[in-house]
């Protein structure tokens, strides 16, 4: 969450800053600012609201000092309004920070005592005044840092800029990301890499507990102990930070679009179309091995695992369980040793997720991760990765990394399959071709959406809608739900069908628009007999189907999206197409920000 960027440069850096800080916008943020030394003194510009409303305020008193930070926030601690805005600022350094200072009230409390007048609603402004304190007992900035950190507890991320120190930043890591951009003459700091790409495509990232004081010939980094580390440095293939929405009007919508291609991208890192074989990356167990599996993620990477339990115990008679990341980190879950947990994440850096990563090999468990950034902390502290290639993804709500989380799950299932003897080569090759043709079948759902795009406008006039689904198609009106909620504002839940008698069929009336996924699959004739439990009780039906689903189904809806015929085994991949674009348009019709929708954050790296 939040973005952070600093700058090192040779010239006047608040507009680079800022450029910077549009990069990160896709985290979701309420308020924007930049602090810069003018003449070694400190001085700061901070607004409410987005960035453009920085921008202004800077237009009519621009800063002009070589060295800055500036940060995009998401009210955590306080309202979102300017005074809370980052950076934070005593009379000797300002400082932007994302993550949550869990131990800031009593540090608050001990600050106060010693007179200690506080301005803001936030937990980092008691970073600002621990470091003020330090240095005015007579710490060197860098002395100041070393001692404030190891006093903080929670998961963060900061950057320090000290009044007459121009050739100076620091930077500190501890459960949130941070990297380090190396240029010319010139450094570079930043929450994400994608921030860094206009400056540098060499990169540092810290480790956690890791601290670096930056200055225009280099960087020097000590880790949690305050022992110099020598981190990689890496170049960064500038392609990774294209992030235009060409030719459409949001990125959700580019990156709905762009799903064929990355889920073939995807699909062909995983199978060998030629023999038909799912082939894994090189795993340090084999699923012949294993006993039980466990998955855990947070959001929609949860949904893609809920989808892979179906596939993972049909296909290779594994036992899955599958639990929130912020439930399996505490519940204490008893796991043995030598079996394995997956861990599913966009970003690499989700908080909770992580939690789970580590307590599951505290456990003596293998744990493979599938992650979107190769370079990020899940990534690197999981013993086996199997990436996604999605590319990065900036609207908030997940579309594209889901579908190529899908087409990883999948192909690990099948080879697990393979593996333990459940699937022979024939039926192999069969699933393989299925995911193949995976690609071609998403480009024949968009071509669906003019007709899911005046549906979509009944759903608008909708205040509740429900949307149904078995088997595999439970966990997809999870996310059909999920993604309704988080880009439109409309409530929505997701039920397996199954379900509806047992509850949610009090809900049905002739106001409340009932989503059915419903592909045809060993269950459709089941998923029909709900239907029809919804539709004599006045409900208002909008069916996903196939040709032969809505051929069959034979009743009255006030919408049918029919979908191209696929295996059923697929049909997540697929579906998930007519989903998204429903929700995207409802959003859209109701005129809400679709790429950065309120209270919402891209990557949640604190809890």
């Amino acid at each position: 969450m939040c973005g952070i960027v600093g700058i090192l440069g040779k010239a006047a850096v608040a507009t680079q800053v800022v450029d910077a800080l549009k990069r990160l916008e896709y985290r979701g943020y309420d308020s924007a600012g930049v602090a810069t030394l003018e003449n070694g003194r400190l001085t700061r510009c901070r607004a409410e609201g987005k960035l453009r409303n920085l921008e202004l305020k800077l237009s009519e008193a621009p800063l002009t000092g070589a060295i800055g930070i500036g940060h995009t926030r998401w009210a955590t601690h306080g309202r979102p309004n300017e005074v809370n805005a980052h950076p934070h600022a005593t009379a000797k350094l300002a400082v932007v920070h994302n993550g949550i200072i869990e131990n800031f009230r009593e540090l608050k409390r001990e600050l106060e005592a010693k007179g200690v007048v506080f301005e803001t609603e936030t937990d980092t402004e008691v970073v600002a005044q621990l470091v003020t304190d330090a240095l005015q007992e007579g710490r060197t900035p860098l002395e100041a840092v070393g001692t404030t950190l190891p006093r903080l507890r929670g998961a963060f991320a900061l950057a320090f800029l000290f009044e007459g120190e121009a050739d100076q930043l620091i930077g500190a890591r501890h459960g949130a990301p941070l990297a380090i951009g190396h240029g010319d003459g010139e450094m570079y700091l930043g929450s994400d890499a994608l921030a860094l790409a206009p400056f540098t495509d060499q990169v540092t990232y810290l480790e956690d507990g890791d601290w670096a004081v930056l200055t225009r010939a280099g960087v020097t980094i000590r880790d949690a102990g305050g022992h110099p580390v020598e981190r990689p440095r890496q170049t960064i293939p500038t392609g990774s930070f294209i992030a235009s929405k060409g030719n459409h009007r949001h990125f959700m919508a580019k990156e709905i679009y762009e799903q064929p291609e990355v889920v073939g991208r995807t699909i062909a890192h995983y199978v060998d179309f030629a023999a038909g074989r799912a082939c894994p990356p090189d795993l340090p167990f084999s699923f012949r091995d294993l006993r039980r599996l466990s998955i855990s993620a947070c959001g929609t990477a949860y949904y893609a695992g809920l989808v892979a339990k179906y596939w993972f115990e049909r296909l290779a008679r594994l036992p899955v369980e599958i639990d929130v990341a912020s439930e399996f980190r505490y519940r204490e879950a008893p796991l043995d040793p030598g079996e394995l947990t997956i861990v599913v994440s966009q970003s690499g850096e989700t908080a909770d997720t992580l939690a789970s990563l580590r307590y599951a090999k505290s456990q003596g468990q293998h744990v493979l991760s599938i992650v979107n950034v190769t370079t990020s902390t899940i990534a690197r502290e999981s013993g086996a990765l199997a990436p996604t290639l999605a590319g990065p993804e900036i609207g908030v709500a997940s579309t594209k990394a889901f579908t190529c989380q899908l087409a990883v799950l999948l192909s690990l299932a099948i080879a697990a399959g393979r593996q333990r003897g459940v699937l022979d080569e024939a039926e192999e090759r069969r699933l393989v071709d299925a995911l193949v043709g995976v690609p071609g079948l998403m480009s024949e759902a968009l071509r669906g959406e003019a007709e899911i795009e005046l549906l979509a406008r009944e759903i608008a006039k909708a205040k509740d809608v429900l949307y149904l689904g078995r088997g595999t198609s439970f966990p997809l009106a999870l996310e059909g739900a999920l993604k309704l909620k988080e880009i439109s504002y409309i409530h929505a839940e997701g039920y397996a069908a199954g379900e509806l008698k047992h509850g949610p069929i009090a809900l049905i009336d002739d106001a409340m628009p009932v989503i059915v996924i419903a592909p045809s699959d060993a269950v459709f004739e089941k998923t029909v007999s709900n239907m029809q439990e919804v539709a004599a009780r006045g409900g208002r039906i909008l069916l996903v189907t196939d040709r032969r689903g809505a051929a069959e189904a034979a009743m009255d809806t006030f919408g049918t999206v029919v979908m191209p015929d696929c295996d059923p085994v697929v049909s997540p991949l697929v579906y998930a197409v007519a989903i998204q674009l429903l929700a995207y348009h409802t959003a859209v019709f109701m005129g809400k920000d679709v790429d950065q929708p309120r209270n919402l954050a891209k990557s949640v790296t604190v809890e």
